[in-house]
């Protein structure tokens, strides 16, 4: 296992843009992310909410980004206070796939914002469903577009899904945002894919731009079996006798015992 030597700040991924690609892994849970911080990942992140405020403090030496999940924040008023408590909870940026103005509003107060372009999960009605944006001149146009909007709003970054690589890479030449690469080819800052992806987690198999290096699935069916399995065995054991056995009870020592049916008795 490794950690990195220093963790990256903003200011550190910004001024390294072009020198070497970072890792970025989407964690769901506490066990991804203390994996995700022994395997030195650079950059981790997860949707901010209860359950994952702690999370930073599970990988102190990643660069840790907090999402703020799309259409839970329904003004400026209410995306500053999810970003400032994101903050608060240890995230180094944030991530949001809402509007413009709530990507100004967050960097006019100090916090690191980065974007979303090209398949936008939330957004996919508007682009033709889950598939690749950015295919013909005009699209690509369109989201270089989209990327100078995000410059001119004060993000630091922006997530790039399903991009043509060459398209990707052309634009990361012309930004200063840290670009962010989710099938949108090796031409990005950072290459992102989901915890869940990685480990062969996902139901219905992973999607084409990602890659499984585990197949935890087919662990978690042998699992379940196996849990079931000595459930029966404990039932079993149980309606045959044979559960508890003198191993997993206690004693009492026999003079004791007397002293306890004769209490007993001279009691009733």
């Amino acid at each position: 296992m490794r950690t990195p030597a220093t963790k990256l700040t903003v200011f550190d991924l910004r001024a390294r843009r072009g020198s070497r690609s970072w890792c970025f892994l989407r964690v769901d849970s506490a066990e991804h992310c203390r994996a995700a911080a022994a395997a030195g990942i650079e950059l981790i992140g997860t949707a901010f909410d209860d359950t994952t405020r702690d999370f930073p403090a599970l990988a102190p030496n990643a660069h840790f980004r907090f999402g703020l999940p799309y259409g839970r924040y329904c003004s400026t008023a209410e995306i500053l206070r999810g970003g400032f408590d994101a903050m608060e909870a240890g995230a180094d940026t944030v991530y949001t796939a809402q509007s413009l103005e709530m990507v100004s509003a967050l960097a006019r107060e100090g916090i690191p914002v980065i974007g979303h372009v090209g398949l936008v999960p939330p957004k996919a009605g508007w682009t033709g469903g889950y598939r690749a944006v950015g295919k013909t001149a005009v699209q690509a146009l369109e989201l270089y577009a989209q990327i100078r909007a995000y410059e001119d709003a004060g993000a630091v970054g922006v997530e790039m899904e399903l991009v043509p690589w060459r398209v990707a890479e052309a634009i990361t030449r012309r930004t200063s945002l840290i670009t962010m690469s989710l099938g949108s080819g090796s031409g990005c800052d950072v290459q992102c894919l989901f915890a869940c992806d990685v480990l062969g987690e996902t139901e219905g198999g992973i999607p084409r731009h990602a890659r499984a290096y585990r197949d935890f699935a087919r662990e978690y069916e042998r699992l379940e079996r196996e849990r079931a399995a000595a459930f029966v065995e404990f039932a079993e054991e149980v309606r045959k006798g044979d559960f508890p056995a003198r191993e997993h009870i206690l004693e009492i020592p026999e003079d004791e015992f007397d002293k306890f049916l004769n209490g007993i008795e001279q009691g009733s």
